[in-house]
């Protein structure tokens, strides 16, 4: 495999490594799409495992997927550590193909179980290596990874890596060029709101968040009360009984263990309460809703850091999980969501700090490391 000096003269070559959650998957899929919008004929392949979100997505977008055995770091000393070494050769392996079967220039790698073995067989192959990480607390494969290259992109400023350069979190299309208020009447109707009541967006991303589906749904009536409507989005296999239309006020608590346009759900939202994964935070500053976050209390913390910018900057205020009850519900969220005045400067503090760009500053460094002229 050549080294970059003849990538312009080629046409581009790219691999992209990472998957397992949307967290992972959505700032992949978006880089690939700023690529082929950038690069007209840019071939793209994606590395990725069986078990992940990757394995639907990454075909539904039209990028080819090559699959790459799942190899998790053994975390103690047992017999994961034996079959450690002989897997993480054979998913070596599987990137490698991939790597010559694309004639890759580049290899660009989100993290995740699939990235370790991608940065390996790039470094063994001479391809040049871009790194984005997208959490304040950087992860394993991309602490590893960053040892090998100095063209490292990350989401937060506050993230600690050798070379880093903030470029931001890179955002599906649908929601990089959202325009909430074009948007607000087709989102009331496909969720049956009323486009004149203050809406609150409750969700915990995919699986759910057990703690918020548990007070929203005992304080829901209160709410309603209020005349509050609520966009309770409860996560797969997650049911929760939902209060009553509220006789008084015809206030409404719609519930939905998902939805498949998050833009519609954010351009009906006055005020978001949700957990504090990187996508949540970027997409949610990016598109001016401000959010109340409550990380999960789980895992390395970067939760907490994810969300600690937008909250400094007044986008949005920091709850820990043990926190969250029903009377907390009526105590904090009822007053907050009511005062339009707080919530509009909120939401002009997270728009400001937000960012929709991130996909075409990361889609620079690939094609500088590339030595592509694109």
């Amino acid at each position: 495999m050549s080294g970059s000096s003849q990538a312009g003269a080629r046409g581009l070559g790219v691999v992209l490594a990472g998957g397992g959650s949307a967290g992972h998957v959505n700032p992949l899929l978006a880089t690939a799409d700023a690529l082929r919008r950038r690069v007209p004929g840019c071939e793209v392949v994606v590395l990725g495992t069986a078990e992940g979100l990757e394995a639907r997505l990454v075909p539904e977008r039209g990028y080819p997927l090559t699959v790459v055995p799942k190899v998790p770091f053994p975390r103690r000393p047992d017999a994961a550590v034996l079959r450690f070494a002989p897997a993480l050769r054979r998913a070596v392996a599987s990137a490698t193909g991939a790597l010559t079967a694309v004639d890759a220039q580049v290899v660009v790698g989100f993290g995740g179980y699939v990235a370790t073995p991608a940065y390996l067989a790039a470094r063994r192959a001479g391809v040049p290596i871009v790194i984005h990480e997208q959490n304040a607390r950087p992860g394993l494969a991309n602490r590893l990874g960053a040892r090998f290259t100095r063209h490292v992109a990350t989401t937060f400023a506050s993230t600690e890596l050798p070379h880093a350069t903030r470029v931001g979190l890179p955002l599906r299309e649908e929601i990089r060029t959202l325009d909430r208020d074009a948007l607000r009447a087709e989102g009331m109707k496909e969720f049956g709101l009323d486009a004149d009541r203050p809406t609150l967006l409750v969700f915990g991303g995919s699986l759910g968040a057990q703690r918020l589906n548990e007070a929203f749904a005992a304080a829901g009536a209160d709410l309603l009360a209020a005349g509050v409507q609520v966009l309770h989005l409860t996560g797969a296999g997650k049911d929760v009984t939902a209060p009553a239309d509220d006789a008084a006020t015809g206030a409404r608590y719609v519930a939905r263990n998902y939805s498949d346009r998050m833009d519609l759900a954010y351009a009906v939202a006055d005020l978001a309460v949700c957990r504090a994964g990187a996508g949540t935070v970027c997409e949610l500053a990016a598109v001016g809703v401000p959010a109340i976050y409550v990380p999960l209390p789980v895992g390395n913390g970067e939760q907490r850091l994810n969300a600690r910018e937008v909250v400094e900057a007044g986008g949005g205020l920091l709850v820990d999980d043990a926190v969250v009850a029903p009377d907390w519900v009526r105590a904090v969220v009822l007053p907050l969501v009511l005062d339009g005045a707080r919530v509009a400067q909120m939401a002009a503090a997270a728009a400001e700090h937000g960012d929709r760009d991130a996909a075409d500053r990361l889609v620079d460094l690939i094609l500088r490391a590339a030595g592509h002229d694109g």
